[in-house]
């Protein structure tokens, strides 16, 4: 059993105010494999003292200085992948292959993209060629409070801690409580790359107590929370009376519009294994099958046929599988929503309620299906956060425009078509921060985030540099008085 009850505050280890274990499950075996703290306020404030020290020094650093200590971090993270992984992989079930490649990979991805942004970054200049007495000067926003999910934790920790100490923030960092062990690894790696005393601190703890004590604390300049939309409701009105910056990657409901033009098969196989990905547990999935009516029933035979052949089995196994959901609420969500698809009268064509064949413990489901969705159920409009898809109909590109936009969701949308007028026409009338057309990839340094209640702002790239600065217009700049 892992003991990681101290917290990373000023460059040291140090233990909580006040003693209050928490044990971090192994979502394969519903046992303890680990024990955190949570912290209180006190621990926060401590924290947030060291920050705020920290930053009269971190913040005039040189960005060649700071690429310096970025560079000695990607090594260590590198060479630590390995450890990382398994941290991820017995702390929120991702199969170890997953966890090797995508989800401790996306973390070094990121640490790379920044260090090249950060290179060519400019944080002074000119504002015109015909203003030369007017100087714009991009400075760090000071001592930052960071809040991390459990879903994809190396990808968000680097998305928000890189930028953030890039530019000359420090910073408090609070990661999901049932995944925590991948982070307290994190801030090993921050300590071994050299980062000065209180440039990077963690503090563990619940939501409503030390996360809420963030959002409200009169010395964190900046908020930045990853997780569900009512939990970013919750930061942004505690931010509120401080009136603290306030960024926000939330959650989303992702279309993805098939028209019959493109290649069926292998578009609807790419949607579903995409939807299940990470067991389903992803904001951008794409959980919202949109089909062009006379290719719907070849669809719907081919994404049966896709979730059937879908293995699920134990994370700590090599493979292509998908491994349990994160928890019991989790579990218990994913099941309820399902039996809401079933007594809504969608047509399930996979999957289902209750594990799968051979698991009696874990927090496994079936990969599951609905075909004769309609866009007003359930499953079409909440967030599952399951291998669960919902496979809705359409006639004309405008219907599918439509359906698409009708969500409170605007994260992430998916086009697959023969025709490139027609995706480009469709991705620009899609409300979504982020369009994907015919399954390429986004490029690493890709801004990341959405409209509408999928939050606010973007991560990664220069875009990702641009959340943790002021930016200050001096006059006068070459005037002699």
């Amino acid at each position: 059993m892992l003991k990681k009850t101290d917290f990373y505050i000023d460059g040291k280890w140090v233990p909580p105010y006040e003693r209050n274990d928490f044990p971090i499950i192994n979502p394969s075996s519903e046992e303890a494999f680990a024990t955190i703290s949570l912290g209180s306020k006190r621990d926060l404030d401590d924290a947030v003292i060291a920050s705020k020290n920290a930053f009269t020094n971190w913040s005039v650093v040189g960005h060649e200085e700071r690429l310096i200590f970025l560079r000695k971090l990607l090594s260590v993270y590198e060479d630590r992948t390995q450890e990382m992984a398994e941290a991820i992989s017995s702390e929120m079930g991702a199969p170890i292959k997953l966890a090797i490649n995508a989800q401790t990979g996306v973390g070094a991805s990121h640490i790379k993209a920044f260090i090249k942004a950060l290179e060519s970054f400019k944080f002074e200049h000119k504002l015109r060629v015909d203003t030369p007495d007017e100087y714009i000067i991009r400075e760090p926003i000071g001592v930052c409070g960071l809040i991390t999910p459990w879903n994809w934790p190396m990808n968000q920790v680097t998305l928000k801690v890189i930028p953030a100490v890039a530019v000359g923030c420090t910073v408090v960092l609070k990661p999901s409580e049932m995944a925590p062990i991948s982070s307290i690894l994190f801030a090993e790696m921050m300590h071994e790359a050299g980062f000065p005393n209180g440039v990077f601190n963690l503090v563990n703890g619940y939501g409503p107590t030390v996360g809420e004590a963030m959002s409200s604390h009169p010395d964190i300049d900046m908020m930045s929370f990853t997780g569900s939309t009512r939990a970013g409701i919750a930061v942004t009105k505690g931010a509120a009376d401080t009136v603290k910056r306030v960024s926000l990657e939330l959650g989303g409901k992702g279309a993805n519009i098939i028209f019959s033009d493109c290649d069926v098969e292998k578009a609807v196989e790419r949607g579903v294994r995409h939807c299940f990905n990470n067991t389903g547990q992803s904001c951008n999935a794409p959980t919202r099958m949109l089909i062009q009516r006379d290719v719907y029933e070849t669809a719907i035979e081919i994404a049966k046929e896709t979730a059937e052949k879908t293995e699920v089995n134990q994370p700590n196994l090599m493979g292509n599988h998908i491994g349990p959901l994160v928890s019991e609420v989790q579990f218990e969500k994913v099941q309820a929503l399902i039996d809401a698809g079933i007594k809504e009268g969608a047509k399930l064509v996979a999957g289902g309620l209750g594990r799968p064949e051979g698991f009696n413990k874990g927090y496994f489901v079936r990969p599951t299906v609905f075909a004769d969705v309609n866009n007003d159920m359930q499953i079409a409009r909440e967030e599952i956060f399951g291998p669960v898809l919902s496979m809705i109909p359409f006639d004309k590109e405008e219907d599918a425009i439509r359906i698409s936009n009708d969500t409170s969701y605007g994260l992430a949308d998916y086009v697959q078509s023969g025709d490139n007028e027609r995706t480009q026409r469709v991705a620009r009338q899609l409300r979504a921060g982020m369009v994907e057309v015919n399954g390429t990839p986004r490029a690493p340094g890709s801004p990341f985030g959405g409209y509408k209640q999928s939050g606010n702002g973007r991560e990664g790239g220069i875009e990702g540099f641009e959340e943790f600065l002021e930016t200050k217009a001096v006059s006068g700049w070459n005037s002699i008085s």
